[in-house]
């Protein structure tokens, strides 16, 4: 599965989002989702962070590394290149593969990996921690709870080392990336993995595949959702 980006746009960055297969995307909302309903929301909350990423001017393109097809057909009509996770073997192995797959064809690209899992993800806010994150060869952002990271860079030139997945971001500082003191990009650090998360990201207003999603699922879980595109800010 391989689709080729969007040759027109301008901005310096290239995002690398990685995507697990749906089926075995959300587990820890296992407690108030099925199965069925938390790949529904896995694949909106891709489509969300995808398309407000795509809607950001700072972004050149997105490339989404993923073996389910299903996802992957989904964000390339938004716009997205999607490549195979061919190393299969972890969230950051898949990370590396996708700078590979940026850096062969512009080898002084400034790369960025973001979670897949930000429906509530703004335009203006990502615009906002490119633009801090370009003063430094290497960045992060820790993620609402503190622990994580929902966002590295590396600028041109400088190396990728993605260390995704628990503590990450201890790990990140460890290996030299500059923490970004930003607070005003809660859309870019609300990340989804358990029940009280998703009410977090229902709070600050998913995009419309998430809020589309929740409101099938029901009344009670429909949030106020945004209209689509993602405004700036």
């Amino acid at each position: 599965m391989r689709t080729e980006p969007d040759a027109g746009r301008a901005g310096p960055w290239s995002l690398v989002v990685p995507l697990k297969p749906l089926a075995l995307a959300k587990s820890r909302l296992a407690p108030a989702l099925d199965g069925t309903a938390r790949a529904r929301l896995a694949l909106a909350f891709a489509q969300d962070t995808v398309a407000a990423a795509l809607a950001c001017a700072a972004v050149r393109d997105v490339v989404v590394v993923t073996d389910d097809a299903r996802a992957g057909a989904a964000l390339a009509a938004l716009g997205a290149r999607v490549t195979d996770d061919t190393p299969a073997a972890g969230l950051n192995a898949a990370l590396a593969h996708g700078a590979r797959t940026v850096r062969a064809a512009r080898p002084r690209a400034a790369l960025a990996a973001l979670n897949a899992d930000l429906p509530a993800l703004r335009p203006g806010e990502l615009a906002r921690v490119l633009a801090a994150a370009s003063a430094h060869p290497r960045a992060f952002l820790p993620d609402a709870a503190g622990i994580g990271t929902t966002f590295l860079s590396a600028a041109a030139g400088a190396p990728f080392r993605p260390r995704f997945g628990g503590a990450s971001r201890a790990r990140h500082a460890a290996v030299g990336a500059v923490e970004l003191a930003l607070d005003a990009v809660p859309g870019v650090r609300r990340d989804v993995d358990t029940p009280a998360d998703l009410r977090a990201a229902r709070e600050l207003g998913p995009g419309p595949h998430t809020a589309a999603v929740l409101a099938a699922l029901g009344p009670a879980a429909a949030p106020a959702g945004r209209a689509s595109p993602a405004p700036p800010g």
